[in-house]
Parts: C-alpha cells; sequence; structure tokens
C-alpha cells in the first residue's frame, strides 16, 4: 500500500484508509463486534494504517471497536476521531444537538481517549462547526491538548472555507473531512483550492456514494429499516433509477481497466490530487480487499478526460442528506 502525506503536515498514512462507521451505526443493525475486530486488523495485515470513527458512531461502540482492534499496533497507525455533537439530555438516542464549547472539547478528548485505550489521538476533528462557539476558541481547545501531548493533529468536518481560515490561523488545521465522491463534487468549488493555498490534507468520506458507486444498488434493493439510506433524498428509488448512468460510466472504464466500478471510482478520487486519502468503509473482507485494490488501478489523463466529459453530461437526482443534516454543513 502506498503511502500519502496529508497536506505539508508529517502525518504520513496510507494511501486508503478505513471508515469504520458502518461497522457500529448508520447502515443497519451493527455488525459482530469480533467479526469487525477481525476486519480491522485484516486491514492493518493488508498495509492500512488510518482509521476513522467518531464519539457519535454508535454512540461510544464504534471507538471502544477500533480501540480494541488496534491495540496491539497502535504505533503502526493513525487514529482519527472527533468531537462537537451533545447527547440527548433525556438519554435518548439523538445528537443533533452541537457542543464545541472548549470545556466540552476536552471531557470528549479524555472519553475518546479511555475506548480508544491510547495515550494520544492522533487526529482529532470538529465533527460539525458549531455556529454557537467561535471557531478560534475551538482551534484554542485543541492547541492546548496538543500541547498537553493529548492529540497530534486537528481536522474540521465539513466546514466552510472562512472557517477553515479562521481556525487554521489558531492551530494550524493538518486535514478536512467532507462527503467527495465522483456523485458529490461540491468540495471541487471552493474548499479544495483553499486546502491546497494553506497545505492542508483532504479526506472524502463515503466515496462510494454510500454504496451506490459499486453498482450492487438498484432502484429495487430494500434498505433495512434502522439504514440511514432510507432518509436520503439521492436514494429515493426514482433517484436510484436516473442515477444508474453515473455506474454505467464507472462500469465501462471498469471493464476496460480489468477492475470494478469501486476500483475506478476510489482511483478517480486518488488521481484528483496527492494529499487526498479516502476512507471506504465496509463490513466484508471481499469488499475491504476490492477497496484497497484501488490503489493499483492507474487512470491516464485521456481516462480522467474521458471520465470528465461523461459525466458532466450525467444530472444526478436527490440531494445528499435530508434537509436538517445538510444544514449543518459548509458553515
Amino acid at each position: 500500500m502506498q503511502k500519502r502525506k496529508l497536506g505539508r503536515s508529517n502525518l504520513e498514512v496510507s494511501a486508503l484508509g478505513l471508515g469504520c462507521m458502518g461497522m457500529s451505526f448508520g447502515y443497519g443493525p451493527p455488525a459482530g463486534k469480533y467479526e469487525m475486530i477481525s476486519l480491522i486488523r485484516g486491514a492493518v495485515d493488508r498495509g492500512v494504517t488510518f482509521f476513522d470513527t467518531a464519539e457519535v458512531y454508535g454512540p461510544f461502540t464504534n471507538e471502544e471497536l477500533v480501540g480494541e482492534a488496534l491495540a496491539r499496533v497502535r504505533r503502526q497507525v493513525v487514529i482519527a476521531t472527533k468531537f462537537g455533537f451533545a447527547p440527548d439530555p433525556k438519554g435518548g438516542p439523538g445528537w443533533s444537538a452541537l457542543d464545541s464549547r472548549p470545556e466540552h472539547i476536552k471531557e470528549v478528548a479524555e472519553a475518546s481517549l479511555k475506548r480508544l485505550k491510547t495515550d494520544v489521538i492522533d487526529l482529532f476533528y470538529q465533527h460539525r462547526v458549531d455556529p454557537n462557539v467561535p471557531i478560534e476558541d475551538v482551534a484554542g481547545a485543541v492547541k492546548s491538548l496538543i500541547q498537553q501531548g493529548k492529540v497530534k493533529h486537528f481536522g474540521l468536518s465539513e466546514p466552510g472555507v472562512e472557517t477553515i481560515r479562521r481556525a487554521h490561523r489558531v492551530q494550524p488545521i493538518t486535514a478536512v473531512q467532507s462527503e467527495y465522491s465522483m456523485w458529490w463534487r461540491r468540495p471541487e468549488q471552493e474548499v479544495l483550492p483553499a486546502l491546497e493555498e494553506l497545505g492542508i490534507g483532504f479526506v472524502p468520506y463515503s466515496p462510494l456514494g454510500k454504496g451506490f458507486l459499486t453498482g450492487k444498488i438498484t432502484e429495487n434493493t430494500k434498505f433495512d429499516s434502522t439504514d440511514f439510506r432510507n432518509i436520503v433524498p439521492r436514494f429515493t428509488p426514482e433517484a436510484r433509477k436516473a442515477n444508474q448512468a453515473l455506474v454505467d460510466l464507472l462500469s465501462s472504464v471498469a471493464e476496460r481497466k480489468k477492475a470494478t466500478p469501486a476500483q475506478v471510482a476510489l482511483a478517480w478520487l486518488l488521481a484528483q490530487k496527492p494529499w487526498i486519502v479516502p476512507i471506504p468503509g465496509t463490513t466484508k473482507f471481499h469488499r475491504l480487499e476490492e477497496n484497497l485494490g484501488a490503489a493499483s488501478v492507474e487512470l491516464t489523463p485521456d481516462d480522467l478526460r474521458e471520465i470528465e466529459s461523461a459525466s458532466s453530461k450525467i444530472k444526478l437526482q436527490g440531494d445528499r442528506y435530508p434537509e436538517r443534516l445538510e444544514q449543518l454543513t459548509g458553515r
């Protein structure tokens, strides 16, 4: 597995990381704990050194899973986790409220360190920008944790460009994490140029369009009742039928490259910038191996031009999030 550096930082990780959220949360019932520990360790054996989790995944259980799985190889890997949501004060499952007050950030860091079975968090992201807390205060709180040796690097998830600039002035940002794939390209408009200018790495989550770009989801696919995709406008049967055109394009390139649509979608991301590190998630060993195979798929300049030309003619249907979740992004 090739390595990449996130921006101008000294944080070097495998060119593809592993998003661990779906093992505990979001895409139907949680997978078996020991099966997922085996999967995470299998990723390490295959050269993956970058693992992504968050306190809200579960909540809490995903950090515990990642911590247990990686304890024996802790110094060989990079663990990213996130702060910034507030649990439901009534003890319910909701985490819709934001809380990035400095005292809360420090509490989350201490709790995450315990769950992750570690003495330092490699990359600590603000999960969503909190409009009630100046970003300078957030960056200052993480800077204090870095000075105490409890955190190594600071990141932001789904921020707007002005927020990135303000935070970066207080504590240099190592990475920004946002959704980015061939079916969600908004970061290209403002975020990627700003990151290039500032020397910040970029970590695309949902790089396979929440599974759609694998070609294994059709308009007739039924999701489990607890699957987040049931409330995503882009996953209505009508939208899936219309958006199949993008999968067809990936499939045609994949056939020529002796690859799969998912591998082409990930190879396309890797080809955009040398400081981009996608974090596809999975709960299946054969998908893990398929995704990691993308690092060996080389798209030539002609391939990329062909994909650009063909994809520009495809009008994708459906929003990527319900409105209330989209409102938490880009601030």
